[in-house]
Order: structure tokens, then sequence, then C-alpha cells
């Protein structure tokens, strides 16, 4: 921000809109696996060709939330992130309309260009709008948007989809960024211009042993979630035979839980220490997978054998930034840039996967890929907290 610049003497307007920014992004980001099933059956295709629409984006989102963070480095945020959001609901619009999955596919990748600037953005813009004392707080408010996404804004896109059409979700999340996209342009003082990253961070960052190896195990964390969670809708469908509502209802179930889980984190992270917290959160998601196929037997086995994976999900990548902020305060902007590729990243792989594996037959053997997956991320875990004390 430009020493002339004054902290907005109220910013409580531009985080609950920045809050609601997010909830609008991460419910266009998860629309997607829960529409599956829609989106395969009205365009003719197949699931693991419907699941490449989150593999593609996944991919753009991971490699480019570095990449934007060094192009908009000037931008004024209020622009910036009011424009991300017009360019969501605008794109979003057009992709309700794409008449074949070969336009869809590559409208869809255009579109994630916004969370891949919107909420990394977002949160460095919170650091320059409250004094420093409040900032924890306040970035940890921002990205509840997310949480909330997951109770509220994915379970009713499921729901929309199956009910109706995946157009018409894709459409109320067209509408709702035109609409935030005017408030926070409303609400959001002029003149919040992050520093830029410089080659010096980012080179200490990638040069770190102990920075990669915690990078890696989110990577792998986010690998071994995908390649089940991708394919929920499908997989509930074929193996309790779950219909539109009541994939939206265990979204809802498992959001709810998530919410929950990111809430006690926040409150027990910094008495278990991040390293310790990520272990758990892991741990957690482990435990639903080893007992996932006792959940065949209906809606409410299964979805109690969730509540441990959903208390980790989102949990997880939250003890994640805040081990990777203890370990290098001045490199965080860096080091959070690079999570979140790596969150991106994971999604990416673990979709192409369970698409993978489902071409092949194997999609009740989801969860066995998973597991695998994730008892790696536990150890490069252990792993990189021994690096990280021996540092």
């Amino acid at each position: 921000m430009p020493s002339n610049t004054a902290l907005p003497t109220d910013p409580a307007r531009a985080l609950w809109a920045l809050m609601v920014g997010n909830v609008v992004i991460g419910t266009g980001v998860m629309m997607v696996p829960g529409a599956l099933n829609d989106i395969s059956r009205s365009l003719a295709i197949s699931i693991p060709q419907a699941g490449q629409l989150i593999t593609a984006a996944a991919i753009l989102m991971g490699l480019g939330a570095p990449l934007f963070a060094s192009i908009v480095a000037g931008w004024d945020r209020r622009k910036l992130l009011a424009l991300s959001l017009i360019w969501y609901g605008v794109m979003t619009g057009i992709s309700a309309f794409a008449p074949n999955y070969e336009l869809l596919l590559p409208l869809r990748v255009l579109t994630v260009i916004s969370p891949a600037i919107f909420t990394p953005q977002a949160a460095a813009s919170v650091g320059l709008m409250v004094s420093p004392e409040k900032r924890g707080r306040a970035i940890t408010f921002v990205f509840l948007g997310w949480s909330v996404a997951s109770v509220m804004g994915m379970p009713l896109s499921a729901w929309i989809a199956g009910a109706s059409s995946w157009r018409w979700a894709f459409a109320l999340v067209a509408v709702s960024s035109l609409i935030v996209a005017a408030w926070i342009w409303q609400v959001m003082p002029t003149g919040i211009r992050p520093a830029a990253l410089t080659r010096r961070a980012w080179g200490q960052t990638l040069g770190s042993s102990a920075m990669m190896l915690t990078l890696s195990v989110t990577l792998t964390y986010s690998f071994g979630q995908f390649i089940l969670f991708s394919y929920f809708a499908p997989y509930l469908n074929q193996t309790i035979g779950a219909t539109s509502g009541t994939i939206a209802l265990m979204f809802l179930w498992f959001g709810a839980f998530g919410l929950a889980g990111n809430l006690g984190l926040s409150h027990w992270v910094d008495r278990l220490g991040a390293p310790r917290a990520v272990l758990i959160t892991l741990a957690l998601i482990a435990l639903s997978l080893l007992l996932w196929p006792l959940g065949r037997h209906g809606f409410w086995p299964q979805a109690l054998i969730a509540v441990p994976w959903a208390l980790g999900c989102f949990s997880s990548n939250s003890a994640q930034q805040a081990r990777l902020v203890h370990q290098s305060p001045e490199l965080a902007p860096a080091s959070v840039a690079l999570n979140t590729s790596a969150m991106y990243g994971g999604q990416a792989m673990g979709a192409a996967l369970g698409g993978l594996l489902i071409a092949n037959g194997h999609l009740l053997r989801l969860h066995e890929a998973s597991l695998g997956v994730m008892l790696v991320a536990m150890a490069l875990s252990v792993w990189a907290a021994k690096v990280q004390n021996r540092s």
C-alpha cells in the first residue's frame, strides 16, 4: 500500500464482501463434482470424460496462482477483485449455454482464471486493510468463505443440477458473481496494492528443503482426497442408489462437518502445533478411507463414515498454511501461493487418476487408491517435521 494511504476506518464491510466473494468462488469451483452425473448425461459423455473438467480447471488454477500473483502485482485490488468476479460471472454464464463438451471444456479453463486470482489476492488485501494485531483473524474470516461454500453452495448446486439441470447451477453462480463484484466495488477502499513477490523470496522458498517437503504434503494429500472426492456423485449413485437430493444432502453433511473441523482447528492449532495438527487431520481422512466400504449399506452408514474425513478435509489445508507461515513468516507470500498451487495440482492428479480407474471399471476401488496416497502423505508430513526441526 502506498505510504500516504491510511487504513480504512471500518474495514468490516469489505471483509464481509471478500468472504462472500470466496463463497461464490468456492461454489463455482466445487459445483462440477456435485453436478457430474447430470453433466455426463446431458452432454452424452462418460463420467471420466466429465471428470476432465475438474482436472483441466485444477491444472490452470494450480499453475495460475503464483503466475498471476506476479502479473497483477501493481493492480489496485479493488479493481482487480471486482473484475475477476465479473470475469467469473460472464464466463460461467456463457458456459451455461455451451452446447457440447468440446466447447464447455475450454470455457471452464478460462473461467477458473478468477479463482486463481481472487482467493490469494483477497487474502493479500486483507493484510493491508486491518492493523497487524487483527490480521490473522481477518484472513481466517475471509477464508471461511470456502467452508461456507462447502456447506451451502456445493449442496445447492448439486441439488439444482439433479432437480433441473447443471446449466441452472452455473447460472446461479454467474448471477451471484456479478452481484458480489458490484458489492466489492462499492465497499473496497482504493489504493490497496500489496508488495510484489521478489525473485529472492521465490528463490529462498524453492531452495528450502523443509518448505518443499511441506508443500509435497499438500500435493500428496490433495491428490489422495480427489481420487474419490471428485467422483462422489457417481459413486453414491452406484453404491447406495443416491438420487440428486440424497447426493446434495451428503454434500451438505460433509460440508457441515468440514466447517466444524476448520473452526475446531483454529482453536486448537496453536496448542497442538501446526505439524501435529496436520498429521491428526490426515489420520482422520485415512480412517474414513479405511472404513469406506462399510458405507455401502445405506446413506447413514456412509454419512457416519465420512465424518472423520470431513473434519480433516478443509482443516488440513488451514493447518498447512499455518505450518508454512510458522516456518518462515517473511517468505509466507511465496510459500502460501505455492501451497495453493500444490492443492490444485493434487486435485488435478486425483481427478485424472480417479477417471482412469473408473474407465477401467474400478469405481468401487477408488477408496483404496485414495488411502494408499494418504498414507504416503502422512509419512511425508512426519519427514517434513523432522527436517524442519533439524534446520
